[in-house]
């Protein structure tokens, strides 16, 4: 942004008011209105006037989400003391919402976990041992079954702790059950990608933002979980651009607020809606033939043999497959009046229009998430809104390396590096080379899935629960996992099962571990990681971790080369080299596996660049480890042209991808179907796993809100949002509120057939459902939704289904 432009300025102003006006709203909405912050809100231009204090300002991403905002903060005294918005980053141009605004808060709880802590015996007490003790602890479970050990992480793992958990994993125990949390969220939109244009991750950017006529919102709610994306539109509105905003939702929302056209659908209703659209697209000719014929295929389930390559039908199977799909039909299914499919229809087939779908967990946590994204990519292929800036189906991610870590690196059960599977020979052959380790170390077998994974822990061992210790890193399943009494309490009554649980603070999680090792956090340690436009991100250790906390990546090398020290051969190279072995530049290897001399290199730099090696496959190209330190991040691919390291912005668009052939203006290039075309997914409608009765007769959607990210064990440590938002509720509709004589604050008891809550009622609250929903967020550990979701999965991605949950409910 250029601050000599008056509208720039004024366009600037108008956005940063928006996101401060709601961070201010947050940090103020407590008791007596008084506020007594830990850190100053800062915008970019108090940053600048800091600059000549004696605080030493540094770039870093934003802790929290997968927006990726970038901040400056800044550090005194060996503390963090102010965080700013940075406004050289493209991402957030200087912005924050409330929690970016705080994040430096989130370091300093007063009960950070600083000692590792060995449960005594089978009592709720522990002791206090040392970090050798318990490296040695972890490597006697290990030894003792190698092939009942897990390892679950999520996309709070930088890049390269993701990655070196990974080869510890499947290169050195060759051992495949590893899995993140995010195939709690992002799974569906991975094997959505992966069915449509062969290869995962957006196309589109966040400059479609800028460039759209439409944005659609499929089933979320950016205003309170992406703010600063949702400000660069409402932004533009400020401006006098005309936007048209359309909220497809199970219930009204802040971001409804913002939008000219509010779709209320039932839980499912989306895969009704997508099918009306495409319907509408070719009843009324106003499909882009020219688009669809020199660049897609057609598919449908193969219910044979259900995979994600389907089975290729014409388009007049297409056709006729559709055609019940009309609006009248579709309003049944979704509840979305037959007008408003016609609008949408209406809205796609004008090829004048620049339309930008975005989309979150509501697509994702659904028994049909992979079919719902393939549908909405095929919807926008069909109609041609694909390829141009302002034309493109993004999906966003809730966690900061979700797309980095998780799906870049691959630390999924099924996966291997930058694209890669375990089920492919060739594929494996090329891990094991770049690994250096012994032809065959990687197994074929995939691992087991989140659910599976957690299931198998909590099934005695002798009725085939045949995970008996799983380490658990930068997350809370405790709290998170779906059916909570099914998946992770029962391991309070298995002796034989550990737990071992690396993390900040006391969690619902820390409280069945067995062993429990205190991690440094955020800007205590060097750090990679990947946003949702594919943007990497890298910044270094500013401050030291409180007590004896260390890196999640220095704990994984220092148990892995304990297992070395021990003789296990997993933990050699193909030269009888420790697996992970470091050299200094003069080839003498550096002990990082001991803590005092982890620091004596940049090892994140050494597993970043030996992770680069894997990223040109499916084209995920990555510069060199150097050049994100000069800047603020670059979307991959990152080619080097003409001695330069240049992003992609839009790929598979000719004159912004570098891999689309000269001449061509769109070129799939990892096409499924190896012909460079895209893949227009039919899926019939079908019902939710589990819907509403006479005995359960509400619907259970469950979610985030703005004060909180994911679990809250860090946001709930922040004073100002803890006050803000100091309890889970449920919200309710106020008919249904009324006929159950129930008012504001009483207390309700929710049944589902899997377990119950007593929690307040909220009616008429920034949420308002319809009759027969409600929500409930799960940022609260003392009020934990999840023991009533049910476990019900995607077929293909595995991902569980958050969103519909039958329930009762009744006044205490």
């Amino acid at each position: 942004m250029t601050h000599s432009n008056p509208a720039s300025q004024a366009a600037m102003l108008e956005r940063r008011n928006f996101i401060k006006a709601t961070a201010m709203a947050a940090a103020t909405a407590v008791a007596g209105g008084s506020t007594s912050s830990l850190l100053p809100i800062l915008n970019a231009d108090d940053a600048q006037a800091l600059a000549g204090s004696d605080a030493q300002w540094d770039k870093a991403p934003c802790r929290f989400c997968g927006t990726g905002c970038h901040v400056q903060v800044g550090v005194q005294e060996g503390r963090v003391v102010a965080v700013a918005g940075d406004r050289n980053a493209e991402v957030n141009k200087g912005l924050l919402c409330v929690k970016g605004y705080h994040v430096g808060a989130a370091l300093y709880g007063k009960d950070r976990l600083t000692k590792p802590l060995l449960r005594v015996g089978k009592t709720d007490k522990y002791e206090e041992i040392s970090w050798d003790k318990a490296i040695d602890v972890i490597a006697d479970r290990i030894e003792e079954a190698p092939e009942r050990f897990a390892f679950y992480g999520s996309g709070q793992w930088t890049i390269p702790e993701g990655y070196a958990a990974q080869k510890f994993m499947k290169g050195g125990l060759a051992n495949n059950h590893i899995d993140p949390n995010a195939r709690l969220c992002m799974a569906s939109a991975v094997t959505g990608f992966l069915a449509t244009y062969g290869v995962d991750e957006p196309a589109g950017c966040y400059d479609d933002l800028d460039a759209c006529d439409v944005l659609i919102m499929w089933g979320n709610n950016p205003a309170e979980m992406h703010p600063v994306l949702f400000s660069r539109v409402i932004d533009r509105r400020s401006k006098g651009e005309k936007v048209t905003l359309i909220d497809i939702g199970t219930r009204r929302t802040r971001t409804t607020d913002a939008c000219q056209h509010y779709l209320e659908m039932k839980g499912h209703g989306d895969v009704a809606i997508a099918n009306g659209i495409a319907h509408l697209l070719i009843k009324n000719g106003t499909y882009d033939k020219k688009f669809v014929e020199s660049f897609c295929n057609f598919k449908a389930p193969d219910n044979d043999n259900p995979n994600l390559h389907g089975k290729a039908i014409t388009f007049d199977e297409f056709k006729a497959a559709l055609e019940p799909y009309t609006p009248e039909h579709v309003e049944e299914l979704s509840g979305v009046p037959a007008d408003q499919i016609r609008m949408l229809g209406d809205l796609f087939g004008n090829p004048e229009l620049k339309i930008t779908s975005l989309w979150c967990m509501g697509m994702n946590q659904h028994t049909l998430g992979t079919a719902i994204n393939a549908m909405v990519h095929g919807v926008h292929l069909l109609s041609g809104h694909f390829g141009p800036p302002g034309n493109a189906p993004t999906s966003l991610t809730g966690q900061p390396s979700a797309c980095g870590t998780v799906r870049e690196v691959g630390t999924l059960a099924h996966a291997l590096p930058g694209g890669r599977v375990v089920a492919n020979a060739e594929h494996r052959q090329q891990a094991e080379d770049f690994w250096n380790v012994t032809p065959g170390r990687i197994s074929e077998t995939p691992g087991y899935h989140t659910v599976q994974m957690w299931e198998s822990f909590c099934t005695p061992t002798d009725d085939g629960g045949d995970i008996g210790t799983i380490w658990v890193q930068v997350t809370n399943p405790g709290q998170t996992l779906p059916n909570l009494n099914k998946l992770f309490n029962p391991k309070a009554k298995l002796d034989d099962k550990f737990l071992i649980v690396s993390d900040v603070y006391p969690t619902a999680t820390t409280r069945l571990a067995d062993l429990i090792l205190p991690s440094a956090m955020w800007v205590e340690k060097n750090g990679v990681v990947g946003n949702s436009e594919r943007r990497t991100q890298q910044w270094f250790k500013m401050v030291d971790p409180p007590g004896d906390a260390r890196d999640d990546c220095w704990q994984t090398l220092a148990v892995a080369h304990r297992l070395f020290e021990r003789g296990m051969d997993g933990m050699k190279d193909r030269d009888g080299r420790f697996l992970f072995e470091v050299k200094d530049d003069q080839g003498k290897p550096i002990p990082v596996w001991n803590w005092e001399n982890y620091y004596d290199t940049n090892v994140d730099q050494h597993l970043f660049d030996e992770y680069r090696k894997f990223s040109r496959l499916k084209h995920k190209d990555l510069a060199p480890y150097d050049a994100y330190v000069k800047a603020r991040g670059m979307r991959w691919p990152v080619v080097e042209q003409n001695g330069k390291w240049l992003e992609t912005k839009f790929r598979f668009s000719g004159g912004y991808d570098p891999y689309v052939a000269e001449g061509k203006d769109i070129q799939f290039y990892h096409s499924s179907t190896k012909d460079d075309r895209a893949q227009i997914w039919f899926h019939p409608w079908e019902p939710p796993a589990e819907v509403p009765d006479d005995e359960y007769p509400f619907m259970l959607c469950t979610g985030r809100v703005l004060e909180h990210w994911h679990t809250g064990s860090m946001t709930r440590r922040i004073p100002e949002l803890s006050r803000a938002m100091p309890s889970a509720y449920i919200e309710m509709n106020a008919e249904d509120a009324a006929a159950a004589n129930l008012s504001n604050g009483d207390k309700v008891k929710v049944e589902s057939r899997r377990g119950t809550l007593e929690i307040q009622v909220w009616i008429d609250g920034r949420g308002r459902p319809p009759r027969g929903t409600v929500f409930i967020p799960f940022f609260d550990e003392t009020l934990l939704v999840n023991d009533l979701t049910l476990d019900a999965i995607d077929p293909f991605s595995k991902q569980p289904d958050y969103k519909k949950s039958a329930v009762r409910i009744r006044k205490v």
